[in-house]
């Protein structure tokens, strides 16, 4: 009786769980996509068929099977498995956890596999205190993390394990993965008999961002809504009633809030407005800081357009503004002005060369001393030195140029371009610089032969 009651219980308790959790793969070949580092005769499968998968971190967006993986892999080795999530965990209960695998070790000679989900949540410390036994193999880590490890793990931990990244699951996959879940008696929705229509097949797949886990619980919302109202099908207006708005992947202060910036940038740079007012879209959607995108604006007016047209920063500068008098949501029309506009402005970065050079220059090169007639002449005694003497006003000449040394070198930084507006400054500029070498020529005394 008593194996009977338990087999109960664990029928019950499996048939609460949801979709998504009663899915989990079984085997490798069930995992939903990575094949990047899951195909046959991959590193992965080598290593994990010899027993010799030491120290990993999965990383990658929610829902793409790094959980389910690290599972896998207690059931292939056989080890000791203990598994916690950093976001609960203390020093105290870490401290604990080292201790029972040490434990485990001297009495077993088995190492166990310490599974830790979120692991970017621990701090320096606690990081730092997985590694002496991680490196005297007491224990193989498998840390499982949203964020880039190269910015939330401690270079130690790193260099101690094998890193690999998980891909957000195609639409196509998603769709045998959400097949597989209709069709299974046992785990599935089989037993519901409710077909799925094909456009609600592949609007769940799509809609889900490649997370698995949030494509089968809305899959399971879909069925068990179709079967309440007595429907025969999962139609699409099911599906789409079983999808509420989407919490968009990013995080602020990780690769995605970096990524998506430098997205927007080179969108701009790029001449696409269409791809630029996407980003911004996708930014702004996500929670990002309106002021964090207006900043990023002004720098690409400047470093990108440039002088091609001069309005653009002018335009980015007022965005800025508008965001800080309009806030959130209005603030959001001005900055989509704004990006359209620098998108699909002509594109200079002659003047940010200039600078880069004239930069390079002072700091690696011998410092230019200020010419005596370009010195300042107004405080009390510079008139003795000689500064200012021989000083020509432009204004007072003809056109308003006259031919002087501005810089005791002859140095061309800025060269610009034939975009735009800096076409108009590039013909100026070249008059002005072919009659300066002119005048030098002329001043010049003639070489002895």
């Amino acid at each position: 009786m008593a194996g009977l009651f338990d087999r109960q219980q664990e029928t019950h308790r499996q048939q609460a769980l949801p979709l998504a959790a009663r899915m989990r793969p079984r085997y490798l070949d069930d995992v939903a996509g990575q094949s990047h580092f899951l195909h046959d005769g991959s590193l992965f499968r080598r290593l994990l068929s010899t027993n010799r998968l030491q120290s990993v971190i999965f990383y990658g967006p929610p829902g793409t099977g790094k959980t389910s993986l690290a599972e896998l892999i207690n059931q292939q080795t056989g080890a000791q498995f203990r598994s916690f999530n950093a976001v609960n965990c203390g020093i105290k209960e870490l401290r604990e956890e080292l201790q029972r695998a040490r434990d485990h070790l001297d009495h077993s000679g088995q190492k166990t596999i310490l599974f830790i989900d979120e692991l970017h949540h621990f701090n320096k410390t606690q990081q730092d205190f997985l590694l002496p036994d991680t490196e005297r193999g007491v224990i193989s880590l498998i840390g499982a993390t949203t964020q880039n490890p190269f910015f939330s793990l401690v270079p130690a931990l790193i260099s101690r394990s094998q890193i690999f990244e998980f891909k957000p699951i195609t639409t196509e996959e998603m769709k045998k993965l959400l097949i597989r879940a209709m069709a299974d008696d046992r785990r599935g929705l089989a037993n519901y008999k409710m077909p799925l229509d094909d456009d609600a097949l592949t609007f769940l797949a799509d809609v889900s961002d490649g997370d698995a886990r949030r494509a089968l619980n809305s899959l399971e919302i879909a069925v068990l809504s179709a079967h309440d109202l007595h429907q025969t099908r999962v139609t699409l207006a099911t599906a789409e009633a079983s999808i509420q708005k989407k919490a968009i992947r990013y995080d602020r202060n990780g690769d995605e809030h970096y990524d998506a910036a430098s997205a927007l940038i080179k969108s701009i740079r790029g001449t696409d407005p269409d791809a630029a007012i996407y980003w911004m879209t996708r930014m702004l959607e996500a929670g990002e800081e309106p002021r964090f995108i207006a900043r990023r604006l002004m720098i690409s007016a400047s470093e990108d357009i440039g002088n091609a047209d001069p309005h653009a920063l002018v335009l980015a500068v007022a965005a800025a503004q508008s965001v800080e008098m309009l806030g959130l949501p209005e603030c959001q029309i001005p900055l989509a002005h704004v990006v359209t506009y620098l998108a699909s402005a002509p594109k200079s970065n002659a003047s940010y060369k200039a600078w880069q050079q004239a930069k390079e220059d002072v700091q690696n090169q011998s410092v230019q001393p200020v010419p005596t007639h370009l010195r300042d002449r107004h405080y009390h005694g510079a008139k003795q030195l000689g500064h200012g003497d021989n000083y020509q006003y432009p204004h007072d000449a003809e056109d308003g140029w006259v031919s002087q040394d501005y810089l005791t070198v002859p140095k061309s930084y800025y060269l610009p371009t034939q975009h735009g507006f800096e076409a108009n400054i590039a013909e100026s500029l070249s008059k002005f610089r072919t009659r300066s070498v002119s005048a030098t020529n002329k001043k010049a005394p003639p070489q002895e032969t």
